[in-house]
C-alpha cells in the first residue's frame, strides 16, 4: 500500500470516529437530561398525587386558627401551588432549627415557610426566586426599655428572646453582641418572655411585631421605625434538582405577574381582617 493511500485511510478512520462521537453526544446529553428529569421531586409529587410542604408556625406566615387549623400566607401559597400541579397538599409543621435537615432527609418535598435566602443556607439547599420580601423589627417591653436608644440594647444588662435557628437570632447576635440571647422553638414563646418581663425585647419579621404591639399596647411597643436585614424569602428544595427549581421559579413568576401573590401578601401582611380567626 502506498504511503499516500495509507494516510488517506488513517484520515478516513479518524474522521469516522470523530463523526461518530459528534453523533453520539446529543443522544448522550438527551439521555442524561431525561434521567435527571425522571429523578426530579416534581415527578415524585405527580406520581404520589400529593405535595408535601414543610413549614414552621409563626404569624402571619402560618398559624393556628381558633379551631386548631393552619391558616396564613404560606397556606394560601401552598394550596395554590398544589392546585396548579393538580395534586393534594400536606403541610408538615416542623421545628425551625430542624426544618432544613428534615428537607434534606426527604421528609417533605419543599420548604415554604418564609425562609430568608442566605449564603449559609444556600450551601445546604437550593432556593427559588423570592416570592416575598420582609425585614426584621424590634418588639420590646415598654416598662423595661422606656427611653432606650438603639445603642442601649447592646448591653450585658439587656436580654433578647428569639426563635431558635431563625434569621432574627442571627441578626440579634450580630447587632447586639453584648446582650444575652434566649432561644425558643416557637416565636410565640419568645414574645411571651417579653410580655412576662423575662426579656427586654425580641425581633421578628413585620407585620407580626406591630400586631403584637397593638394586641398588648400597655406592655409592648415597636420602639424604632427601623427595619433590619430586609431580605427575600424563597422556596427551599434539595440540591441537584434543576427541573423542580425551574418549575417553582416559573410558578412564582406567573402568580406574581397575575397580581395574585401581591393580593395574598397584602391580605396577610397589611390588613387584619384575619385577626378574628386567631383571637381567642
Amino acid at each position: 500500500m502506498s504511503t499516500t493511500r495509507r494516510k488517506a485511510m488513517i484520515l478516513g478512520l479518524a474522521f469516522a470516529a470523530t463523526t461518530s462521537t459528534i453523533t453520539m453526544q446529543p443522544a448522550f446529553a438527551q439521555s442524561a437530561m431525561q434521567s435527571l428529569s425522571g429523578e426530579s421531586v416534581i415527578e415524585t409529587i405527580k406520581q404520589d398525587g400529593v405535595l408535601r410542604i414543610g413549614l414552621s408556625v409563626f404569624t402571619p406566615w402560618s398559624m393556628r386558627n381558633i379551631n386548631g387549623e393552619l391558616i396564613g400566607f404560606e397556606l394560601d401559597v401552598g394550596r395554590a401551588l398544589a392546585e396548579d400541579m393538580g395534586v393534594d397538599v400536606e403541610f408538615i409543621p416542623t421545628a425551625w432549627d430542624g426544618i432544613i435537615p428534615q428537607l434534606v432527609s426527604g421528609n417533605f418535598d419543599v420548604i415554604i415557610s418564609g425562609m430568608s435566602i442566605t449564603p449559609e443556607r444556600n450551601l445546604t439547599v437550593n432556593f427559588s426566586d423570592p416570592y416575598a420580601f420582609s425585614g426584621q423589627t424590634i418588639l420590646a417591653n415598654k416598662g423595661m426599655t422606656d427611653g432606650f436608644t438603639l445603642e442601649d440594647y447592646n448591653s450585658a444588662d439587656v436580654t433578647f428572646s428569639a426563635r431558635r435557628g431563625a434569621t432574627p437570632a442571627t441578626v440579634i447576635a450580630e447587632l447586639f453582641p453584648e446582650a444575652e440571647l434566649l432561644l425558643f422553638d416557637e416565636e410565640a414563646a419568645a414574645v411571651q418572655e417579653v410580655l412576662n418581663g423575662n426579656a427586654h425585647a425580641t425581633m421578628f419579621a413585620e407585620p407580626a411585631p406591630s400586631i403584637e404591639a397593638r394586641r398588648y399596647p400597655d406592655q409592648l411597643h415597636v420602639p424604632f421605625d427601623e427595619t433590619f436585614l430586609a431580605t427575600g424569602e424563597g422556596f427551599a428544595l434539595r440540591k441537584g434538582d434543576p427541573d423542580a427549581l425551574n418549575f417553582f421559579n416559573n410558578w412564582i413568576a406567573v402568580r406574581t405577574a397575575s397580581g395574585w401573590m401581591k393580593e395574598r401578601n397584602d391580605y396577610w401582611f397589611k390588613g387584619d381582617a384575619w385577626q378574628s380567626e386567631v383571637d381567642q
